[in-house]
C-alpha cells in the first residue's frame, strides 16, 4: 500500500435523503459523496436461494446477539444482518442513511430532527421514533457499559422527544456539527421498544432469527419486507472458527462459502489459483500496542515516547503483516479527513529512546507485553517488539492471553498491549477511546483540557478551524500519547468462486464490510 494518505472526503454536515447526500449551503458549508461502489459483481445478474456460510473468529460461549453489546467483528457482522442503525458508514467515512432517511440541523447546530423512513421490524412492528429513543436510552444507561455510550454522550436525551411515529428530534448538550456520526457509531442499532431479552432477537435488518448455538453458529433466514430490498440468499449463517487456518481449510473443503480476515502469508499462497477469491481492503485496519498512561512505568510520559522510538515500523509491518498495508505514525485514521498529515513520521531512534529511559530513571526497563492469537500478526508483532526493545536495554516478557476474553481483558488489566482497530471517523476513534468517560479507553488517556478541545471541536461550524483543532489534539497526542500505532494493514477476506457481491472498496466497520444482503451465490 501506498504510505500518502488516500483523501477520504466528508462533508460537515447534511441534509441526507434516499440514496444521496445533499450538502446544506448555510452555516457549515460543502458537502460530498460516498466513493464508488466497487463490489465484485462483474456483469452478472444476482440469482436468489442458497445459504452462505462464512466463517469468523468468534468470542467463545459467551456470545451474545444483544447488538449494543457489540465488540468483535462478528458479533458487528451479526449485528448487522439482524438490526440497522440509523446511519452507517460509506467507504469514504462518511455518514450514509439507513433507518435514518433524512437528517436536518437547526441553525445552531444543537438540535437535529430527524425523519425516519418506512421499515418495519421482523414481527411486522414498525419502526418508529419511540424505538429510536428507547434503544438509544439504553446504550447510554449510566449502569450499562455499551460501546456507543460514550459517541451518544452529546445528546441530550431528556430532553430529545418524538413529535410523532416518524420523526425524532435530538435536543443535543451543545453545538455538534458532525452529529450524523452519532447516528452511524459502532454499535448504535435499534431495537424495539422496551426490548430486554436478546435469545431470539427482533430486529428491522435483512435477515431474520431461526438459531443460535453461541460460540458455534448463528442461523438466519431472509427478510421479505426488508426496507432495503429483500436479500439475494435465502439463509445466512455464521460459523466461528477462531485460528485462521480452521477458516480456511473450512473454506477450501466446501465448509463454507466466505472466511473472513485472512493473514496476508495464507492470502498470497491461494491468490489467483482459482480455488478461492481473494478480496483485499488496503490500509483499513490500524495496528499497534496500548500504553496505559495511568500506570508505571508509561504514566511517565519520556518512557512513552521512549518506546515510541523504539519501534522500526517496517520491520513490524514485515514481519507481522508480510508488508501488506503501509506504516504508521502513532495517530489512528491515515488517509482519514482531519487527519494530521504534517506532523514528521517518526523512526527509530535507539540512542534517543536509552537517554529517555535514563532521563525517567528506568534503566534496565521490565515490561510484560499483553498479546493473544485475537488478531493477525499480534503473535509476530509482540516478538519483533521484543527484539527491538532489548536493542535499547528494555526486557519486555510476552504473555500470551485468551483470545476469547482479550479486548475484555486488555481494557483495565496490565500496562503494554497488542491492539487493533477498524474503520471510522477519527472523531469517532477519539470519542469512544480517548475522553475520559470513553467506555473503550485503553490507554486510560483522561485529560480535561483534551476533552474540552474535542467539545470545542465539536461545536466548530467551519470546517477549517475544527480541521485545526483536531489537529493540536493529533500533535499532543503523537508526542505523548498511549498508541504506539506502527501500521495499517491490508484487510483480507476470502470466498468461494461461486459467491458474488462482495464489495472490495468496503474498510473493516464500515456498510459494505461484511454485507451480505447484496451477496448472492453464482
Amino acid at each position: 500500500m501506498n504510505d500518502q494518505p488516500r483523501g477520504l472526503a466528508r462533508r460537515g454536515f447534511v441534509i441526507a435523503g434516499g440514496a444521496t447526500a445533499l450538502a446544506l449551503a448555510a452555516g457549515c458549508g460543502a458537502g460530498g459523496s460516498t466513493g464508488p461502489d466497487a463490489r465484485n459483481t462483474g456483469s452478472q445478474t444476482p440469482e436468489r436461494g442458497g445459504r452462505l456460510r462464512a466463517a469468523f473468529a468468534g468470542g467463545g460461549a459467551n456470545e451474545t446477539l444483544d447488538p449494543h453489546a457489540a465488540n468483535l467483528f462478528v458479533d458487528a457482522a451479526r449485528a448487522k444482518a439482524l438490526f440497522d442503525k440509523l446511519a452507517d458508514f460509506g467507504a469514504d467515512l462518511a455518514p450514509v442513511p439507513r433507518l435514518a432517511e433524512r437528517w436536518e440541523p437547526n441553525e445552531a447546530l444543537d438540535s437535529w430532527r430527524i425523519t425516519l423512513r418506512d421499515a418495519v421490524f421482523h414481527d411486522g412492528r414498525p419502526v418508529t421514533a419511540e424505538d429510536v429513543l428507547y434503544s438509544y436510552r439504553r446504550i447510554t444507561d449510566p449502569k450499562g457499559t455499551f460501546r456507543a455510550k460514550a459517541s451518544l454522550e452529546p445528546i441530550d436525551l431528556a430532553a430529545s422527544r418524538a413529535p410523532d411515529a416518524g420523526t425524532v428530534e435530538f435536543k443535543l448538550k451543545r453545538p455538534y456539527a458532525e452529529f450524523p456520526n452519532v447516528l452511524a457509531a459502532f454499535g448504535a442499532y435499534i431495537v424495539p421498544k422496551d426490548t430486554t431479552s436478546f435469545d431470539r432477537p427482533v430486529g428491522s435488518g435483512p435477515f431474520a432469527f431461526v438459531s443460535f448455538k453461541p460460540g458455534r453458529s448463528l442461523l438466519l433466514k431472509r427478510n421479505d419486507a426488508y426496507w432495503d430490498g429483500a436479500p439475494y440468499l435465502d439463509e445466512l449463517e455464521f460459523l466461528v472458527a477462531a485460528e485462521e487456518s480452521a477458516r480456511v481449510g473450512a473454506l477450501l473443503g466446501g465448509q463454507v462459502e466466505y472466511a473472513h480476515e485472512l493473514n496476508p502469508a495464507t492470502a498470497r499462497a491461494h491468490e489467483g489459483r482459482g480455488r478461492i477469491a481473494v478480496v483485499r481492503l488496503p490500509g483499513s485496519a490500524m495496528q499497534g500496542f496500548v500504553m496505559k498512561t495511568d500506570r508505571p512505568p508509561f504514566d511517565d510520559k519520556r518512557v512513552r515516547q521512549a518506546f515510541f522510538l523504539i519501534a522500526d515500523r517496517q520491520e513490524l509491518l514485515d514481519g507481522a503483516l508480510s508488508g501488506a498495508g503501509g506504516i504508521g505514525n502513532d495517530l489512528f485514521g491515515k488517509g482519514y479527513q482531519y487527519y494530521a498529515t504534517h506532523l514528521p513520521q517518526r523512526v527509530q531512534d535507539l540512542d534517543r529512546a536509552r537517554a529517555l529511559l535514563k532521563e525517567a530513571g528506568v534503566e534496565g526497563l521490565e515490561v510484560t507485553l499483553d498479546t493473544a492469537p485475537a488478531a493477525t500478526g499480534f503473535i509476530e508483532a509482540a516478538a519483533i517488539f521484543k527484539e527491538q526493545a532489548a536493542k535499547a536495554g528494555v526486557t519486555v516478557e510476552i504473555k500470551v492471553g485468551n483470545k476469547d476474553t482479550y479486548w475484555k481483558d486488555i481494557l483495565s488489566r496490565g500496562t503494554f498491549a497488542s491492539y487493533r482497530s477498524g474503520a471510522m471517523p477519527i472523531e469517532s476513534h477519539i470519542s469512544q477511546r480517548l475522553l475520559t468517560g470513553s467506555t473503550t479507553n485503553a490507554t486510560k488517556w483522561q485529560h480535561k483540557d483534551f476533552d474540552d478541545l474535542y467539545q470545542q471541536a465539536q461545536s466548530t461550524c467551519d470546517e477549517t478551524r475544527r480541521a485545526a483543532l483536531y489537529e493540536r489534539m493529533q500533535r499532543r497526542l503523537h508526542d505523548e500519547g498511549g498508541f504506539l500505532i506502527w501500521g495499517f494493514a491490508d484487510w483480507i477476506v476470502a470466498t468461494a468462486p461461486k459467491v458474488r457481491g462482495v464489495s472490495g472498496a468496503a474498510p473493516a466497520n464500515t456498510l459494505d464490510w461484511a454485507r451480505f444482503d447484496k451477496t448472492w451465490l453464482a
